[in-house]
């Protein structure tokens, strides 16, 4: 969605991405037009895409923007710091510290992002990675149809084992790890560039060691797996949907209208809805989610409100519930999330508490806690986007203080953990079965409320202590779909 208001010199296009470390966060990309101020296109020139000038130009964004601008220094040199990123990271330290922007705040290549938002487009192997650093192991949860990895036989529920440019220097996952612990993973699996080649060694789900050398190649991720991403499960004689997104971006719109079409026409009013790695995407697409779960709300009922900070605040939005011609009428939702669940994810269950939570449930574990959104400022000449944390998002009912997950914001959680060794959306998987036994009324131990930021909130799930694969500097998919290589 574009959201526009009447006398603003923005348009809204809000989009959710994930952050670093393992975790989700989100963004919204504010488009200024021409001429209208910290957006518009720069003339190049020789010391337009210096690193002062951008530098200078990321700080008198913030200082224009920021969502907590009494955070910010008055003034700091950008002199100390070799690049934008590293500036934007001392500006917004206080904010960080508080919890309330964790490397939310950031600076990215327009093009990249563009391409990502628009069709999934990247490059890489196409496996989502999680680790577990007590262990010093690396699985795999995910693997993308299309991709490489999947087509040397890597997919859910792998051991990555071993990693090398050769077979002659393969390195194992303990040793790079007792090097580097996950950064020296990352790093051995090389860059997000198509051509980079990788010699792998891992074990796959039914035991049996492999070692192929794998070359990344450019692909499209589909926000909706073919093979696994809408199901209608029979749970104990009730017609259950099953539906799992990876990421909010422009293709997963017309593949959320098919999954719920088929809900429709099966007559489904109770769904799981599997968000477990979900970092997050275009609120936009978010908005059509809730709405395709609103055939019984009204155009005058509220989905969500967007605030700015106060010398902004022309800019604050409500968004009302749009039912579809696909929209069903949920009477139970399971939504399966752990603390890779953020943003987006955050927003579509956030707008249904004030409608459905006596009869709605987090499963798995808590989400990751981020209830503000970041616009995105361009300056072309440079290929600079610069995401910014600039307003938070709330329900009908006011609840956008969900910085340590949104556990503590419903009635019904269950703690599951989420079984690598089954598919996802298989009934037995311990995740998906957690959220068919919720909707068939059976008892489970509540998820805890303390924040996926904390150890409790990270390792409550009943498994591993397992977390998502991210480099230092994410390209713009992995923010989006955090873990992915």
């Amino acid at each position: 969605m574009t959201l526009r208001k009447s006398g603003s010199i923005l348009a809204l296009a809000a989009l959710l991405a994930s952050c670093g470390g393992g975790s989700g966060g989100s963004s919204n990309n504010v488009s200024l037009p021409s001429g209208g101020g910290g957006g518009a296109t720069p003339t190049p020139t020789g010391t337009t895409c210096s690193l002062q000038s951008r530098q200078n130009w990321a700080f008198d964004l913030l200082d224009e923007w920021y969502l907590f601008p009494e955070t910010l220094p008055a003034s700091l040199s950008p002199a100390p710091y070799a690049s934008v990123q590293d500036y934007i990271d001392a500006l917004t330290a206080t904010a960080r510290g508080q919890g309330r922007d964790r490397y939310f705040t950031y600076i990215t290549s327009i093009a990249e992002e563009n391409a990502f938002l628009n069709s999934g487009a990247t490059a890489g192997f196409g496996i989502r990675l999680s680790y577990d650093s007590n262990a010093s192991r690396v699985y795999i949860l995910d693997a993308y149809e299309g991709a490489p990895a999947l087509a040397a036989g890597i997919d859910r529920g792998a051991e990555l084992l071993a990693i090398g440019t050769s077979s002659s220097n393969l390195q194992t996952v303990t040793a790079l790890f007792a090097q580097g612990g996950a950064s020296a993973i990352s790093e051995a699996l090389g860059p997000s560039t198509a051509g980079t080649s990788r010699v792998l060694r891992f074990r796959n789900a039914a035991g049996v060691e492999t070692t192929t050398t794998v070359s990344k190649a450019d692909y499209a991720i589909q926000p909706i797996s073919p093979r696994y991403g809408v199901q209608i499960i029979d749970n104990g004689g009730t017609q259950t949907g099953y539906v799992n997104l990876r990421t909010f971006i422009d293709s997963a719109e017309p593949q959320l209208r098919d999954a719920f079409q088929q809900f429709r026409n099966a007559g489904v009013t109770e769904l799981v809805i599997d968000l477990r790695y979900n970092g997050g995407g275009l609120v936009r697409t978010a908005e059509l989610f809730a709405d395709l779960l609103g055939r019984d709300r009204f155009t005058n009922q509220v989905q969500g409100v967007t605030r700015f900070r106060a010398s902004k605040a022309a800019n604050n939005e409500t968004r009302n519930f749009q039912p579809q011609a696909q929209s069903i009428a949920p009477t139970r939702i399971a939504f399966i999330t752990t603390g890779g669940s953020a943003s987006a994810s955050e927003l579509v269950i956030n707008a249904m508490i004030p409608y459905l939570d006596a009869d709605m449930a987090l499963v798995g574990s808590n989400t990751y806690g981020k209830p503000v959104g970041q616009i995105g400022l361009d300056r072309s000449a440079c290929d600079d986007r610069l995401r910014i944390v600039a307003f938070a998002t709330e329900n009908a009912d006011g609840n956008a203080n969900y910085f340590d997950g949104l556990a503590g914001s419903l009635t019904n959680s269950c703690q599951a953990a989420d079984d690598v060794s089954l598919p996802l959306g298989d009934p037995g998987e311990a995740s998906t079965a957690r959220a068919l036994g919720f909707l068939s009324g059976a008892a489970c131990t509540p998820i805890s409320s303390a924040g996926s930021g904390t150890i409790a909130g990270q390792r409550e799930a009943l498994s591993l202590p397992r977390q998502l694969l991210m480099p230092a500097r994410p390209t713009p998919a992995q923010r989006e779909v955090p873990g992915s290589f």
